[in-house]
């Protein structure tokens, strides 16, 4: 970075973007840095957002700490200077190419680059090492939306936007819960639909989740059967004569052959109603509500995406929008929500396998394009090998080095058992990370240490295509390096300095932009992605740009938020294309082995594998465990109780989690959150158990259906830990992490017996202090244990062990280690400690319900019984629950139904 950007950073306000979802929102950061503080708000002029923050981007601040930093470059486990570490990178690459080829060489990318980094990355290995073996953990969220874009108007493109979430009459959210995965966005629509009566909200998805809250029909589609739903509503406009056919004759092509497999497939309501095991009088409700409205906006996700056969999911979607020209027009339109920050910008220069920079592919056209602005000799000219057939390569030995950037598919992977014994066995492991230990990390050989969101400075591209700077808050710490920056440097020292010159992100950008617009016809464009306006962009311009809507043309300046209105699409006909699809079943269906079907996602408060949403407390305290949501029904069919803890498991592999009894899902299907690691949770890793099954064009693995048995987890005592200091646990089968304020607190549980737990506790504390003072309660009849150990009056340790699950709460001895308490325990307190439960008169706040600000469950009930409040809204006023980001109020709404049904009022 160069002197005058360090310069820059001395501003006490910056703003910036968030690092999380694909919504995109813009922050405003208050930033001391002499203390490397951070105080985060929402910036109320960013479109995205206007202000508003989810729980996770509102806590930004909390999770800068340096401890778990990367900050150092490491060989082999020893600290070397960064000379020396891409000295060995790029012998070692160089070594490979001479010795196998370019091919026995990948990199493994992540949508938390930004798209400076994300070019170089994909320059170096296209244009100059000459292999297209790089891929991204988008290929894991988002490639079936960019197949079925590409196939249906010959572009990735995103037609709609934002502003239609205000302008839409019907709001249909297909597989995505967006109350907690895009939290402002959901809370944009449920203002949208407050303001216009007019608006309906359907929520197609298996589970009923919190995103249900605002809808008006909730269709529980078996999982899978999508293709049949929306094949299904193509015939039944057709049959009621509710096409736009003036705009299929004009603008498309092949609408008779897949109106004729769409019958076939899908033919009457009751067929649907049949496949899809939904009702058939909500099927005919949506259809009717579709047919009516035509300002209609689908909204898609992972639930779509994540499927063998997602790319013809996501067909069936847009061909609906074409068979009625609802595409391009306000309110109107298909809008595929991205999951990560850069997902977008990574598609914008090439980070998929298959695809080459400014969205241009591998035909001879493009490849000789690209070459002869990259002025390269040795261009790749064939797609290289997407995620899952990338670490097969590696398994397999044809892969001998790998870099990783920015992600860990150790967890995140499919089968990720087999990614972790295949990075074990790869002659050559890169992983550039900001933090010093992930699940794939630890099997690194060298570690390099990238910047991390507060102190890189570039560019990200959201759901929308809307293109906004992310400013570096801080200095960069220790010899943290932006990812471009090592990337570059690598590259020159492999010999290819002519072509990475860069001397800072803008100039990278403006290279960026360039190839945009090159030989991109300005009469009309070949291509759908063209920022060729700002190529020349200054650094003072670049610094200050504005979040703004690709494509910027000469004709729209200022960014363009619809595209396709006019119906012309980025075929060589110009027309968009219809394709016949057909429904398939999973690929994988449940047995008599493997009974059940997992289903995965994310979690409100977390965010991909924890390496930054659990560094904020706060974070922490909503879903603490893994977990398995489980019908009541099926929960009795296996033995299993509400709270106690279960084993699940697969061809692939096993995990353990704690029970929880819903209604939310349909029987037979369990759902388990993804986020835990090794680093949290002994036996956590949701990704092990996910079956590697792709989507034959996408390439997309399918994580919302594998089949898996479950069983009641035998243990011989249960209990928790909250200690001062971080504690380390050898041969207990269950043991998960909780970071908390000022303590660390474990869940554990073993199917064998510890002996003389106040030794083993002793012995963890040893490296902190020399003399403990002990409070304890033992019946070893009973096989109870509560202990408590102080050092100079200081409580340094609370332990709970018992032969059940139903421990004391958690919540009021964690309180107990805040950095804010001064003095020491009264003996009201101590007395109470091994009962855990709080001194008459001690508020005692509960389960975290309001992450956004730490409101209990026990404070939303006490508000509701003694203020008799009876809706959300006032709630909120008496004690700030769900006025932030709102994600918790169908929450809060269960609180207030189930205290109403116990006052009987």
């Amino acid at each position: 970075m160069t002197n005058h950007k360090q310069q820059n950073l001395i501003a006490t306000t910056v703003k910036t973007t968030c690092s999380y979802c694909g919504v995109g929102c813009g922050i405003v950061a208050e930033v001391n840095r002499d203390t490397r503080e951070v105080i985060v708000i929402g910036d109320d002029d960013h479109p995205a957002n206007f202000g508003r923050l989810c729980s996770k981007g509102s806590s930004l601040g909390e999770t800068l700490e340096l401890s778990s930093r990367l900050l150092e470059p490491q060989v082999y486990g020893k600290q070397v200077g960064w000379s020396t570490a891409l000295d060995i990178v790029a012998n070692k690459f160089n070594q490979i190419i001479d010795q196998y080829g370019s091919d026995a060489i990948a990199f493994y990318g992540s949508g938390q680059l930004l798209t400076e980094d994300y070019y170089v990355a994909n320059k170096l290995m296209k244009g100059f090492i000459g292999s297209a073996n790089i891929d991204t953990n988008s290929r894991l969220c988002m490639s079936s939306s960019v197949a079925g874009h590409k196939r249906t108007f010959g572009s990735d493109t995103v037609p709609a936007c934002y502003d239609d979430y205000e302008q839409a009459e019907l709001i249909i959210l297909v597989g995505s819960n967006t109350a907690w995965c895009h939290p402002v966005s959901f809370q944009r629509i449920k203002a949208a639909k407050e303001s216009n009566p007019k608006l309906k909200v359907v929520v197609i998805d298996p589970r009923k989740t919190q995103t249900c809250d605002i809808a008006d029909l909730h269709i529980p589609v078996k999982i899978g059967t999508d293709v049949v739903l929306f094949n299904g509503l193509l015939s039944y406009l057709y049959q009621e004569y509710a096409l736009d056919q003036e705009f299929i004759q004009q603008h498309t092509q092949g609408f008779e052959e897949t109106i004729m497999a769409a019958q076939n497939d899908a033919l009457n309501v009751a067929t649907v109603a049949l496949k899809c095991q939904v009702a058939p009088h909500i099927l005919e409700t949506f259809y009717r509500w579709y047919k009516e409205t035509k300002k209609t906006l689908s909204l898609y996700s992972q639930g779509v995406n994540q499927s063998s056969s997602g790319t013809d999911k996501v067909s069936a979607i847009l061909h609906c929008h074409l068979a009625t020209g609802r595409i391009g027009k306000p309110g109107c339109g298909p809008l595929s929500l991205t999951g990560q920050p850069n997902a977008m910008g990574g598609r914008e220069v090439g980070g998929l396998a298959h695809q080459l920079a400014a969205h241009m592919d591998f035909n001879p056209e493009d490849i000789e394009r690209v070459k002869r602005f990259w002025q390269s000799d040795n261009m790749a000219d064939k797609p290289g090998l997407t995620a899952t057939e990338l670490f097969d390569a590696v398994a397999d030995g044809k892969i001998k080095a790998i870099w990783i950037m920015a992600t860990n598919p150790v967890v995140s992977m499919p089968n990720a058992d087999k990614i972790k014994q295949a990075l074990k066995k790869c002659e050559f492991v890169v992983v550039s990370d900001c933090v010093a230990h992930t699940d794939t990390l630890d099997l690194a050989d060298i570690k390099l240490p990238a910047a991390p969101w507060s102190e890189k400075d570039g560019t990200v591209t959201n759901s929308e295509r809307r293109i906004s700077r992310q400013r570096a808050l801080l200095p960069l710490a220790g010899d943290a390096k932006p990812d471009w920056w090592i990337i570059t440097q690598v590259a020159k020292k492999m010999g290819f300095t002519k072509g990475f010159t860069y001397q800072s992100s803008v100039e990278i950008f403006r290279e960026h932009a360039r190839l945009s617009g090159f030989e991109n016809n300005k009469k009309q464009r070949l291509r759908d992605f063209d920022i060729f306006q700002l190529a020349n962009i200054s650094e003072d311009d670049y610094h200050n740009l504005q979040p703004i809507q690709w494509p910027i043309t000469a004709k729209k300046p200022k960014g363009t938020a619809r595209l396709f209105a006019k119906g012309k699409f980025f075929t060589p006909t110009k027309k968009a294309n219809f394709t016949p699809i057909k429904f398939k079943p999973p690929v994988n269906l449940p047995n008599e082995q493997w009974p059940l079907v997992l289903n995965t996602g994310r979690l409100r408060d977390q965010w991909h594998t924890m390496t930054r949403t659990a560094l904020a407390p706060r974070l922490n305290q909503h879903k603490p465990e893994p977990f398995v949501e489980i019908t009541s029904a099926d929960a009795l069919d296996y033995g299993l109780i509400h709270g106690e803890l279960a084993q699940i498991a697969s061809t692939w592999g096993k995990m353990l989690v704690r029970v929880v009894i819903t209604e939310t899902i349909p029987q037979g299907v369990i759902f388990v959150p993804m986020h835990w690691t090794a680093q949290f949770s002994s036996q956590g890793r949701m990704g092990a158990l996910v079956n590697p099954v792709i989507d034959p064009i996408s390439k997309q693995p399918e994580s919302k259906h594998t089949p898996v048995n479950i069983k009641a987890y035998d243990a011989q005592w249960h209990g928790f830990i909250i200690s001062r200091h971080p504690l380390v646990f050898d041969g207990i089968d269950y043991t998960v992490l909780v970071k908390g304020n000022g303590y660390f607190h474990y869940e554990v549980a073993s199917s064998k017996k510890i002996r003389n737990w106040q030794y083993h506790l002793a012995n963890q504390l040893s490296p902190y202090t020399d003399k403990l003072d002990w409070q304890t309660y033992q019946d070893e009849r009973k096989s109870l244990f509560r202990s408590a150990c102080f050092s100079a009056k200081e409580l340094q340790a609370v332990l709970i062990i018992s032969p059940h699950s139903h421990l004391p709460e958690r919540g009021w001895i964690g309180s107990l280690f805040d950095p804010l308490r001064t003095g020491s325990l009264k003996d009201d307190e101590r007395m109470a400690l091994l009962t855990g439960k709080p001194p008459l008169g001690t508020p005692d706040v509960g389960k975290i319900i309001c992450a956004c600000f730490n409101v209990g469950e026990k404070i939303i009930l006490s508000a509701i019984k003694n203020s008799k409040l009876t809706t959300p809204q006032a709630v909120g006023k008496c004690c700030k629950a769900g006025t932030n980001c709102g994600s918790c109020v169908p929450e809060i709404k269960e609180l207030i139904n189930s205290s109403i049904t116990v006052t009987g009022n």
